[in-house]
């Protein structure tokens, strides 16, 4: 199935609607339009053609903007590249790129030096079967992998999460997250589906971010646990126009989101991963200023997107199916096999309860991290925690956690033991306790690299 443009439609019904609001300014949709048009010429100048790859190396803001939609008007596939790698990893990404565009495109188009397309190369539309975009996943336990995502898994995304969250024709999404990852990419596009504005910051300033939240009408933000806690801290409460904190990339710590409550910020959990184009499940609008179905206050992101079915294996592992998920992540039964572990309780919300490959066997219980690690968080003196199982004689692995110190003081060890115990059973309380004030290792969206801690 083709479907018109999504950038040549937001420029036709709303060409004077800020696409686009950056550091280095703001971009109109028709601006936006003209300014791809012109890359896309460019590139096939270069030797791009539809199916082509193309790396994109630049830094979030117009200039990424312009080489993204100027491979979808030619139809080639971008490829976002993390402008924060090392040259070989990059390298690696952009391999079997016909272009890589390490410098903004030139806003005059190739057309006027005699350039040619083929005859509706630009006016041909979106064949939803067709790879988009090719995303590395972010290597939190192994290297980056491939996802091929096509514009159907973009648009399926896009309508799933404006029936969980809305649509506000003068929506704002702030996107603080890396533009080479899908929380943040997806931003981008869901906003030219919808015609609406996305505010791009180069990376996460909580000042920055505070401001924006506050003075700058921003409708929704997509954060992780992390920098949700920083804007609290900094002093985020009660944000006039802002519907949602969309919050994910992990567990989400219950003491964090009593926290957001106290000064009512209105957060929604939600739980995604590349293979299935960002969102996954996501706690509805509805569900956040109030209580959840059951009259409880929602503690788990769910329920999932109303195109998008989940199911718990076995062993506890997390699945997946619908029309979000890039078909060559899926096993021969058609389900995505997502490595995370969960529940969903009864009204259909999931509950993460960390990576399959980080669980924890200590003489013979099996062990969750993050379940641990959340308690740990509670605790008043704990800014941030991480658990890992580290090689052991008598137990095969012992529980550790690594402890970044917070709330002006430095917990003690046995202080923090008696406080696991008072919450989890005694073979889940870390046997030993790392404090330190330096800030745990993370991916550029958020995520623990707990591979950097064992």
């Amino acid at each position: 199935m083709v479907v018109e443009g999504w950038l040549a439609r937001a420029a036709a019904g709303r060409p004077e609607r800020v696409a686009l609001e950056t550091r280095e300014g703001s971009c109109t949709y028709a601006e936006l339009l003209a300014l791809a048009r012109a890359g896309a010429h460019e590139l096939a100048e270069r030797g791009a053609g539809p199916g082509d790859r193309v790396a994109i190396a630049l830094a979030p803001g117009v200039a990424f903007a312009q080489a993204l939609h100027a491979c979808l008007l030619l139809g080639a596939v971008a490829v976002p590249v993390d402008v924060r790698a090392t040259e070989a990893e990059r390298a690696g990404i952009g391999e079997g790129a016909t272009v890589c565009v390490e410098e903004p495109l030139s806003g005059r188009s190739a057309q006027v030096r005699g350039v040619g397309l083929p005859r509706g190369a630009l006016g041909r539309g979106h064949d939803l079967d067709a790879t988009a975009i090719v995303l590395h996943t972010s290597g939190t336990t192994s290297g980056p992998k491939p996802v091929e995502l096509t514009y159907g898994n973009f648009l399926w995304s896009a309508l799933g999460s404006s029936v969980a969250l809305g649509q506000d024709v003068a929506e704002r999404w702030l996107c603080t997250l890396p533009l080479c990852h899908v929380g943040g990419l997806s931003i981008l596009l869901r906003s030219c589906i919808y015609g609406t504005t996305a505010l791009v910051h180069e990376r996460f300033e909580t000042d920055r971010a505070l401001c924006a939240i506050r003075d700058q009408g921003v409708t929704l933000v997509s954060l992780v646990a992390t920098t949700l806690g920083r804007l609290l801290e900094a002093g985020l409460w009660r944000p006039r126009s802002l519907r949602c904190a969309l919050t994910g990339g992990g567990p989400v710590p219950a003491a964090l989101l009593d926290r957001a409550r106290e000064a009512e910020v209105p957060v929604s959990l939600t739980y995604g991963l590349t293979e299935a184009c960002s969102q996954v499940t996501t706690t509805p609008l509805a569900a956040i200023a109030g209580r959840g179905p059951g009259g409880d206050r929602p503690t788990a992101a769910g329920p999932p997107l109303f195109c998008t079915r989940l199911q718990i294996a076995a062993d506890g592992e997390i699945l997946v199916r619908g029309p979000t998920v890039a078909a060559g992540a899926t096993a021969e039964d058609g389900w995505l096999q997502t490595g995370d572990l969960g529940t969903v309780d009864r009204e259909g919300r999931l509950l993460i309860d960390g990576r399959k490959a980080d669980r924890i066997v200590s003489g013979g219980e099996n062990i969750s991290p993050a379940e641990v690690e959340a308690v740990l968080a509670a605790h008043p003196k704990v800014l941030e925690a991480a658990v890992l199982g580290r090689p052991d004689l008598e137990w095969g692995e012992a529980v550790t956690a690594i402890v970044v110190a917070g709330g002006g003081a430095e917990p003690d060890e046995d202080e923090l033991r008696a406080h696991c115990a008072r919450a989890l059973a005694h073979y889940k309380v870390p046997k030993r306790i790392v404090v330190t004030s330096e800030p745990l290792p993370r991916t550029p969206s958020g995520k623990l690299l707990r591979r950097e801690l064992q």
